[in-house]
């Protein structure tokens, strides 16, 4: 594909009432435009106008097919994932040698991860994947929404889960971490088809910024959910504990960066604005406060297994806090986009 620099085209005033501007000559000639031909108009609320050739693919489906004979394991699950992710909606996967029980397997757990995806059609040297969540049935802020919510539970109950040795629930932490890698994944397919097909984003109601803060604060609280999975880890470990006389003070730091996530998280997602998002950055610089002193205090710890667990879990809610500062930012800078509108 040519790269070509912008130019600029004056507007010529065509049977007195008809607004005429040209096409650049290359660019029309390398996809087939001629005279009689019919392109798309796409104009958009900043000023700006996309002028695409395709004349319609409000309904075409992305379709892919990809041989798969020398991947690992590991490859092959990866190579799904990324076809989720980059907005295919059929991916054949070939393999001459034929698709063995384990690989099938492996194709099949990694369904699982994604919403959408379902294995259609399978012989034993193609597999077919095809989605079918069409983008006028997904709602990108609702989404969000559930994944805050998934996030904010899981980071409670890893935090009880370690403190109090509460092994069951540890366990629940764990299996919901899924779950919100489900939604993640969601939320990236469809922003990562946005940046390619205005039709997508028409169908999702959503303008371009909005889907890249909704993405934005969805990769914040995935992070937080797999702190949460860490934190519950612990729990799962023998030696790893955290001493009585920390936990109320443990218990009271994890109920604090909550506070920031959540000030946050309505700050972008519930119309919080730039209130709740200070709010969130002043409760941040508090916390880091405790954090500090809390760490200091660690270094004096005569139990090392103790205060290395102690350790890790205060460096994870150091990162939760940091998560949610990230999400204040981006809440302050879609404030400042939507009053510069107005």
């Amino acid at each position: 594909m040519s790269i070509f620099h912008m130019e600029t085209r004056k507007v010529q005033l065509s049977g007195g009432t008809t607004y005429t501007v040209s096409l650049p000559k290359k660019w029309a000639q390398e996809h087939g435009i001629d005279a009689g031909s019919v392109l798309a108009l796409h104009p958009n609320g900043d000023s700006s106008l996309l002028i695409e050739a395709t004349t319609d693919r409000s309904t075409a489906d992305r379709t892919v097919t990809v041989d798969v004979s020398t991947a690992t394991d590991k490859a092959l699950r990866q190579r799904i994932l990324a076809l989720h992710a980059v907005g295919f909606d059929s991916v054949t996967l070939t393999d001459s040698s034929g698709h063995d029980p384990e690989r099938r397997h492996v194709i099949e757990e990694t369904l699982q991860e994604l919403s959408g995806f379902e294995l259609m059609e399978a012989t034993d040297h193609r597999i077919k994947l095809t989605n079918l969540i069409a983008a006028e049935n997904v709602d990108v802020r609702k989404s969000v929404l559930r994944l805050r919510l998934v996030m904010l539970s899981m980071h409670r109950d890893g935090l009880d889960a370690v403190i109090n040795g509460d092994t069951e629930l540890a366990r629940r932490v764990v299996s919901r971490d899924s779950e919100a890698d489900k939604l993640f994944a969601m939320i990236t397919r469809h922003f990562r088809r946005s940046l390619s097909n205005l039709y997508e984003v028409k169908k999702l109601e959503h303008s371009r910024d909005e889907l890249f803060e909704y993405y934005y604060a969805a990769r914040q609280f995935e992070r937080i959910a797999d702190h949460a999975e860490k934190m519950a880890g612990f729990t799962l470990n023998s030696e790893a504990s955290i001493p009585k006389q920390y936990a109320e003070e443990f218990a009271s730091l994890g109920k604090s960066t909550r506070g920031i996530i959540d000030d946050a998280a309505d700050a972008i997602l519930t119309g919080g604005g730039i209130e709740a998002a200070n709010g969130a950055l002043g409760k941040y610089d508090r916390l880091q406060d405790q954090l500090d002193d809390v760490d200091r205090e660690l270094y004096d710890h005569d139990v090392p297994g103790e205060a290395y667990v102690l350790g890790l879990v205060l460096d994870s809610l150091r990162r939760t806090a940091e998560y949610g500062v990230n999400v204040a930012t981006i809440a302050i800078q879609q404030s400042t986009r939507q009053n510069a509108d107005t």
